[in-house]
């Protein structure tokens, strides 16, 4: 199990929930931890590339959705086109529909709430391992059919609109703005000119007919982007 959550007490937290189950129960053994969804990739890419033998490879990831530099659903995007064997949980506070449909539309495997988690990591754990889906009860089951059930883009939400019409490198250069980021500092982490950033922030105003930073930071919020921590 690889944890990824920028908050060092439910990461902690996380980890002495999985590893101290009763005896007989199913064992988890936790491979690492990543605080944001880049690094997250970049520890996924190591462990099950040949450079790391001694490990077995990741079978589950516990995905916050809301994380500095890139969120839990651009890492997750990312990590089902290039490791689709591995099982990703969404963990979050948020019961929106929006967010529901976002993360399993990306490929997350289950759905579950961090004020539930006590009771139910476990369980989705050994569901999603079975290949099936799971989602905490306290989301009404009516989101799940909405979730996997194609739909037009018209009738998504502000989220999946959002999902929609920009690219995943518009994304990324949204939620670096929406945290306050500079230009020169969003090059410098996306490794582009300061001019491709300047043309994505212009090309993302346009689309979303936004005019300000003040109402980009606004929409990457609604969008589960990123949050005021």
């Amino acid at each position: 199990v690889l944890v990824v959550d920028d908050h060092q007490m439910i990461a902690e937290g996380l980890t002495m929930m999985l590893t101290s189950q009763p005896v007989g129960q199913a064992t988890f053994e936790i491979i690492g931890y990543a605080t944001n969804g880049q690094e997250a990739i970049d520890l996924i890419e190591n462990i099950q590339s040949e450079s790391m033998p001694q490990h077995k490879g990741i079978d589950v990831v516990l995905m916050d959705l809301e994380m500095p530099l890139m969120n839990g659903l651009e890492a997750t995007s990312y990590i089902k086109r290039k490791y689709p064997a591995i099982k990703i949980i969404m963990l979050t506070m948020h019961s929106e529909s929006t967010f529901v449909t976002q993360a399993f539309r990306v490929g997350a495997s289950g759905y579950v709430l961090k004020q539930s988690v006590g009771s139910e990591l476990v369980d989705a754990i050994r569901e999603v391992m079975k290949g099936r889906t799971f989602i905490s009860p306290m989301v009404t089951h009516h989101v799940v059919d909405q979730a996997v059930t194609p739909a037009s883009s018209a009738s998504l939400g502000e989220g999946n609109a959002f999902a929609q019409s920009l690219s995943s490198r518009q994304r990324e250069v949204l939620q670096l703005v929406a945290e306050g980021k500079a230009t020169k500092e969003i090059a410098w982490i996306l490794d582009v000119s300061i001019k491709t950033v300047e043309f994505h922030k212009t090309r993302i105003m346009k689309e979303l007919q936004l005019k300000s930073a003040a109402e980009l930071t606004k929409y990457a919020i609604s969008a589960g982007l990123t949050s005021i921590h």
